[in-house]
């Protein structure tokens, strides 16, 4: 994963399911790897949820 890369929100481990199936492109990787982008405020943590790379 990288920045740039464009990825589908499945589900944000402890939160509603107002994330779900948003898409969005990851704008930067945090020091602990979260991603961060465009889909909202919330980060995606690679180990804890769930989320695909699109093509």
């Amino acid at each position: 994963m990288k920045v740039g890369d464009k990825v589908r929100i499945i589900h944000l481990k402890g939160e509603d399911n107002r994330y779900d199936g948003k898409e969005g492109v990851i704008e930067y990787i945090d020091s602990m790897g979260q991603l961060h982008g465009t889909w909202g405020g919330l980060a995606i943590i690679p180990e804890e949820d769930e989320f695909e790379w699109l093509k």
